[in-house]
């Protein structure tokens, strides 16, 4: 018996020493939303929905999975521009020719928790690997994401210290222009340093020397909001108060109405993402304080799911920097074709156009009630995603030796270090007639539209372009406001005034109020022997 045992442990050792060892990651697996094979790998992680409920963490027991509802239409946008820009890759001959680009794209639902666990899958590579080693090289040579500031700080210290590159397409922090922090980030939009620094200058343009100020409190509008308070300083702008709320701080939000309420500034600067934003309006509303003109940022100024009744009561009139609207050539197309197909039991199948004609004649009727050209919203930062696959591929064209005629050299391994410095390389125009390329801190040029809230005779809603800013320019030509097309708070047509103390008469001057700010006088006579034949003089 004992011969019989130790001849079958003899035999089972061989046999384990010829199989290749399989490795499994430990915990609950990840797996991405969409997905396709290809000999590079671009991953992206994007809030396609967002958390309806938080699993509870007792300790006791295995916590359960994230339950996600609510899809953002943006997000989801997103996912789709990246899929369309990596297959149009794939069909051109001159981009990345005879090698395939495959996708990754995980849905974090809004959560750091999920987009922690997003990022692991991404960088460890699949659950099962059945190599020598189970310390492999991630598959992914870039991560597209994700789409806020806070969500991609975290991202971006993560991946840091391993060198994949990070591209957000809307994360806008100038905290993440750190590169001794963030090395490896990049973005296809400009950081919030551009932004802030121009609200401030919209400011002075008006004539407004007394605002209040409001942001979200997390990395994006805390950061935003400093470097707005610094310039509106060096501007000669005086802030009657400088208050902050998050989401889910009912309390907090009522103590900012109260200040809104009981402050004498006609202008609030509003650094907020449409969430915050959405809050405020609904107790503004609530409240019925509708007499303020906002100025606004990206984060907001053009979110349609502020357009609900009664918001152009509160909003009308907001004046904020948006980030330019660029259509992508064949995406609306692509994205009607999608639906139109999925949605339909019909479909055009090659040589058979008269089985199509039959089958799908019925549904036509649908097209004349809409047109989905329309029903496609504002590609503000799809274009962003789009620009951010081809900065990807254009560093892989590089780096893969690659030549019109001869394709690419196959065989060569690409570091996500060498990815990294090639990105910083990339000077390309995109087919839309943007050119792309990143400054010293990783990021792209300042360009924004200023947008208006206007409503149109049948009182929808628009986002009417009045101006624009391109840090690009020479300074003198970086800023143009058509201010004529200009609708005001509440509808008027004349610009409101917010000042603090209006400006002294001839034969009187400025006294400063204790305690107060610069902007907040009161006006007495000269003294004897003296004169002020202008006014505003000290």
């Amino acid at each position: 018996m004992s011969v019989f045992l130790y001849t079958l442990l003899l035999t089972f050792q061989r046999h384990a020493k010829a199989e290749k060892p399989l490795c499994r990651m430990m915990g609950d697996p990840k797996y991405p939303l969409l997905s396709k094979d290809g000999e590079v790998t671009i991953g992206a992680l994007f809030s396609v929905h967002s958390i309806e409920s938080l699993p509870s963490f007792e300790f006791t027991q295995k916590p359960l999975l994230l339950s996600c509802s609510s899809v953002s239409l943006r997000d989801f946008r997103m996912a789709q521009t990246m899929i369309f820009a990596i297959e149009e890759i794939n069909r051109n001959e001159s981009l990345l020719p005879n090698v395939s680009i495959g996708y990754q794209i995980y849905d974090t639902c809004g959560s750091r928790l999920s987009s922690m666990s997003a990022t692991m899958a991404l960088m460890n590579g699949p659950e099962f690997t059945a190599e020598n080693r189970c310390n492999g090289q991630s598959p992914i040579h870039a991560i597209i994401g994700e789409t806020e500031s806070s969500a991609t700080v975290i991202l971006s210290r993560t991946t840091g210290p391993f060198k994949i590159p990070v591209i957000s397409p809307s994360a806008t922090c100038e905290c993440l222009s750190n590169r001794k922090e963030y090395p490896s980030f990049f973005r296809t939009i400009a950081s919030d340093y551009h932004q802030s620094r121009a609200l401030a200058y919209i400011v002075k343009h008006f004539g407004w020397t007394w605002v209040g100020a409001v942001n979200t409190d997390n990395d994006y509008g805390n950061n935003g909001m400093a470097i707005f308070l610094n310039t509106a300083q060096e501007e000669g702008i005086c802030v009657e108060y400088s208050v902050k709320f998050y989401r889910t701080e009912p309390e907090k939000l009522q103590n900012v109405v109260d200040i809104i309420k009981k402050g004498t500034a006609k202008v609030i600067v509003a650094f907020l993402t449409s969430s915050e934003m959405y809050n405020l309006l609904e107790q503004l509303s609530i409240q019925n304080i509708t007499d303020l003109q906002m100025i606004g940022v990206e984060g907001w100024i053009t979110a349609k799911s502020l357009i609900i009744p009664n918001s152009f009561r509160v909003l009308g009139g907001s004046l904020g920097f948006a980030v330019r609207k660029i259509d992508i050539g064949g995406f609306a197309d692509y994205v009607i074709k999608a639906f139109w197909e999925t949605a339909f039991p019909c479909s055009q199948t090659e040589g058979n156009f008269s089985q199509y004609a039959l089958s799908c004649n019925k549904y036509q009727d649908l097209l004349a009630l809409k047109n989905y050209n329309e029903d496609v919203p504002e590609q503000r930062y799809s274009s962003n995603v789009y620009k951010a696959v081809y900065a990807v591929a254009h560093s892989l064209h590089s780096l893969l030796k690659c030549k019109e005629q001869a394709g690419c050299e196959k065989g060569l391994t690409i570091q996500p270090q060498q990815v990294v410095e090639a990105l910083k390389r990339v000077n390309f125009t995109v087919k839309m007639g943007d050119r792309v390329w990143f400054d010293s801190t990783g990021s792209a040029v300042a360009q924004y539209e200023v947008v208006n809230w206007q409503q149109d005779s049948d009182g929808s809603v628009q986002f009417k372009p009045v101006g624009y800013y391109d840090a690009s320019l020479p300074p003198h030509q970086r800023f143009v406001l058509n201010t004529e097309n200009i609708i005001w708070a509440g509808g008027q047509l004349e610009k409101p005034r917010s000042v603090c103390s209006e400006s002294c008469p001839p034969g009187t001057r400025k006294a400063a109020q204790k305690g107060r700010p610069v902007c907040c006088y009161d006006c007495i006579p000269c003294a004897d022997g003296e004169i002020s034949n202008e006014t505003g003089h000290f």
